[in-house]
């Protein structure tokens, strides 16, 4: 059963608005930061890429989670 996305910004608030690489890690629950890096670059999270820095707003994240995509990737 897929969690709502109130859920998941109830869940993120302690969070800043935007985050950087290591707390979108943390925010994925302890992905490495490889697995990010790899999920950042295919664009399957929105993100800002400034001066070799990843900016990503916790709407996107909550955007991902709740996508087909992160739900394809939990079952494999």
């Amino acid at each position: 059963m897929r969690k709502s996305r109130k859920h998941y910004e109830q869940l993120l608030d302690s969070f800043p608005d935007v985050v950087t690489l290591p707390d979108f890690c943390k925010m994925l629950g302890g992905i490495g930061e490889r697995t990010a890096r790899k999920l950042l670059k295919k664009n399957c999270v929105k993100h800002y890429f400034i001066r070799h820095t990843y900016f990503i707003p916790n709407i996107w994240v909550i955007d991902y989670v709740l996508s087909d995509y992160c739900n394809e990737y939990k079952k494999a």
